[in-house]
């Protein structure tokens, strides 16, 4: 998408990628959406440039481990104490009115 000669972005693609995604641009921001996408593609090049190669690969950004209580049920079932002071029920579920005609 990027110029191979300079890494810019030029006003075509642009909106190229505005047709694409369906959003439309005012012509006149056109050349300050060109520089921006220009500056992204080449702060993601300057980043390439990184050497890397002695960091070693994470499988999780903190190594955290999430501590995990027991699955046991503490509640007790109190389903036909509510229903029976809900306006209106049947067959264990609440009726609502509609609220969309």
């Amino acid at each position: 998408m990027a110029d191979e000669t300079d890494g810019t972005v030029g006003n075509d693609i642009v909106e190229q990628v505005a047709h694409l995604a369906r959003i439309q641009i005012d012509p006149d921001s056109v050349a300050n959406y060109a520089a921006e996408m220009s500056g992204v593609l080449q702060l993601a090049a300057q980043m390439d440039e990184v050497d890397t190669s002695s960091v070693e690969p994470m499988a999780h950004p903190t190594h955290a481990v999430q501590r995990l209580r027991e699955d046991v049920v503490t509640e007790t079932d109190r389903r036909d104490a509510f229903q029976r002071i809900a306006p209106s029920t049947e067959n264990g579920y609440y009726l609502v009115p509609p609220v969309i005609e």
